[in-house]
């Protein structure tokens, strides 16, 4: 492994601990779910860069909802006990808003966008 791959993993395991939430919630903005079924989610939407066991997702949103931005009800589950659905509050769908407002669509601003294709499509060399 380079020095440079290693660089690489530190920045990736940095930038997707801060990413779980967003996941998370924007899961749970689509329906109430249950850690095992965010679990698969998470790792099926982005295509296999975040992922996080039950036991994980089960921590984090039981954060959410001391700070109150999941709410959790019982409900049936096809095998085994009743599971814990949580779906998301007034409170953390404000504040998935706020977040995709401030931090995803930057993305998209033309500037931003043309130096993102710049460096994909030259590997960020302009040629000097």
């Amino acid at each position: 492994m380079t020095d440079l791959d290693r660089l690489l993993e530190n920045w990736e395991s940095v930038y997707k601990k801060g990413l779980l939430t967003f996941w998370l919630l924007l899961l749970l903005d689509e329906k109430p779910s249950y850690p095992y079924e965010m679990s698969a989610e998470v790792t099926r939407l982005s295509e296999g860069m975040i992922s996080a066991d039950g036991n994980s997702i089960y921590r984090a949103v039981s954060r959410f909802e001391e700070m109150r931005l999941v709410a959790s009800e019982s409900g049936e589950s096809k095998l085994g006990p009743p599971r814990k659905y949580y779906r998301l509050t007034d409170d953390g769908r404000e504040l998935l808003q706020r977040f995709i407002e401030r931090n995803i669509l930057i993305f998209q601003h033309p500037a931003v966008a043309e130096r993102i294709q710049h460096v994909l499509q030259n590997g960020g060399n302009d040629g000097k």
